[in-house]
């Protein structure tokens, strides 16, 4: 049976194991290019009903950082990210969050490109 604390205790594993990801979060702040990010990405903005809310620009922005490390195709970006901590803890993401599709880490990617 889990426990209250496993999740933690294994993310003190990893951590303790010299995480390289965990690292590269510790010397890159991600939040500075949240603006700038979310000004290429502004067509995502949901303002009308239906629909899925767009993805937080960081986590997209570590999406495709993980994509460029790992040299990972679209397909292939959604189940290590579903299946690796190391992963989702890069990408801020909790076990119970939604994973950005194929489909979705190409928009983002190609709304990067187009907007240089």
């Amino acid at each position: 049976m889990p426990g209250l604390f496993d999740l933690q205790l294994r993310y003190t594993s990893l951590s303790q194991s010299g995480d390289p990801l965990e690292k590269l979060s510790e010397l890159v702040d991600c939040e500075i290019f949240r603006a700038s990010f979310e000004e290429a990405m502004a067509f995502t903005k949901n303002t009308g009903k239906g629909g899925s809310p767009p993805y937080d620009a960081v986590v997209m922005m570590k999406s495709l950082t993980l994509q460029m490390l790992y040299a990972l195709s679209d397909g292939q970006m959604e189940f290590p990210i579903k299946d690796r901590l190391t992963f989702r803890r890069f990408v801020d993401l909790e076990l119970h969050d939604n994973v950005p599709d194929a489909k979705t880490i190409w928009l983002y990617r190609e709304r990067l490109t187009r907007k240089g």
